[in-house]
């Protein structure tokens, strides 16, 4: 079940994405730190109602947020889409014990099957360049890449942009 997420469930979403930071930097994939994601972010998201938690046999094993704000560091992204309409994903986890049995898959039809039944006209994200697994995952949906946007406190590295039309 993929439901909205409550503040007391923070530190379990907390354990997944430090569980994912750990299995990525053993990869050599320095995509999230210490200060990404945050426990503020998260408040910050279940204040707008946009992060939601996968649930199997009650427990939480991912979580993904969907909003409707658009960050600035996307202002200068050569977007297909016109800045209206538009869904954000961030923060896509699946803790590294579940992983490769779909989860990650169910929570972006999902998130895509949201944005479709509300008519947005297209859903938008950023991945590490040098996450290639996430990269082939998003270029598989049909997802285009469009640009690169730098978040320094992460990474020298850029992250891609990119843009589903729905």
């Amino acid at each position: 079940m993929i439901r909205l997420a409550k503040n007391l469930e923070i530190p379990h979403i907390l354990n997944i994405t430090k569980a994912c930071a750990k299995s990525m930097i053993d990869q050599g994939i320095y995509q999230w730190n210490e200060h990404y994601p945050s426990h503020e972010a998260f408040e910050r998201d279940i204040a707008r109602k946009e992060l939601y938690v996968l649930e199997v046999n009650n427990k939480i094993l991912g979580t993904i947020v969907i909003s409707t704000y658009m960050d600035e560091e996307y202002l200068p992204v050569k977007w297909l889409t016109a800045n209206q309409r538009n869904i954000y994903i961030h923060r896509l986890a699946v803790h590294p014990e579940e992983q490769k049995k779909g989860y990650a898959q169910k929570l972006m039809d999902f998130a895509e099957a949201y944005a479709r039944k509300a008519d947005f006209v297209s859903v938008r994200l950023d991945t590490f360049s040098q996450n290639s697994r996430n990269n082939s995952f998003y270029q598989a949906r049909g997802y285009q890449k469009l640009g690169d946007i730098f978040f320094p406190k992460q990474s020298e590295f850029p992250f891609h942009c990119y843009e589903l039309i729905l």
